[in-house]
């Protein structure tokens, strides 16, 4: 037996498993085929390099894999594709570089699953009044889509909280989402955990890092939820931070360290990484 989704779902379980060879594997036997079918494990492909903060090499896959979609005319995963760069760029602090893609991707005249990653991508990209617009449209085109109403615009609107500076609002915008944050959100295969971070941040901002590191632990605990997805790495860095905020300076440090040793062959000038480094030295 073959096909696309029994490779990938083999390239996740050897991610798991750090079996670098069988991922590669994975990788070749779909590379080229026919009708863009290589999109998704090339896409699979970014989000590991990205989780080891190979931005440069992420960005290249994700080229690839928008690219062989674009090509088969299949538009939805062209600008999922698009979109899921969009926002680990935003993750990493290249806001301009998020907004970029974002907008390329909802050029490309995206269904509905694809435009609420785009939403959630420009704001967390900081870019509020076109998050706020697209989510009021999403909400009005699709009141009884279950995962957009209670998976997506919850995240959505909590990105915008935290941009302006509401945390409490954003925990409160985050309810809904509580029953879906563990499952698989459609347009991806794999579950983010969004709710999850989100919430985490908020309380990061509020200054309450007990509830923060409970909630990325939630995170590291489910690695076989997040698998390769690039939050799943940025945990480690929230939930440093929170041990930070609770004077636990030797948990602090573990949490920093195990970051950056994911984190030991990432691209230099990533924001987020340059941060991480300045905060662990100040521990020092």
């Amino acid at each position: 037996m073959d096909a696309p989704n029994l490779r990938q779902s083999a390239y996740w379980l050897a991610f798991l498993h750090n079996d670098q060879a069988t991922m590669r594997r994975q990788v070749a036997a779909v590379r080229g085929e026919p009708g863009g079918e290589d999109g998704a494990l090339l896409s699979s492909e970014s989000d590991t390099e990205a989780f080891y903060g190979r931005l440069g090499r992420a960005r290249e896959f994700s080229r690839q894999a928008v690219g062989s979609a674009r090509q088969a005319d299949f538009v939805e995963p062209a600008a999922v594709w698009q979109t899921n760069a969009a926002l680990r760029e935003a993750e990493f602090g290249n806001s301009i570089v998020a907004r970029q893609y974002a907008a390329a991707a909802l050029g490309l005249g995206p269904e509905r699953e694809a435009k609420a990653f785009s939403a959630l991508a420009v704001a967390r990209a900081g870019d509020e009044a076109r998050a706020g617009a697209l989510a009021s449209a999403l909400e009005r085109e699709f009141p009884a889509n279950t995962l957009i109403q209670n998976y997506w615009l919850p995240a959505i609107r909590a990105a915008v909280d935290l941009n302006e500076k509401q945390p409490a609002k954003a925990i409160e915008a985050l309810l809904p989402a509580s029953p879906y944050e563990l499952g698989q959100p459609l347009p991806l295969q794999l579950g983010t955990m969004y709710p999850v971070y989100l919430r985490g941040q908020a309380y990061l901002a509020a200054g309450q890092g007990e509830k923060a590191a409970a909630e990325f632990q939630e995170i590291l605990d489910h690695r076989g939820i997040v698998l390769n997805f690039p939050l799943g790495a940025l945990a480690h860095l929230g939930l440093a931070r929170a041990y930070v905020l609770q004077h636990d300076t030797m948990k602090a440090r573990v949490a920093y360290q195990d970051f950056l040793t994911l984190w030991k062959d990432a691209d230099p000038d990533i924001p987020i990484l340059k941060q991480a480094k300045e905060e662990y030295a100040k521990l020092q």
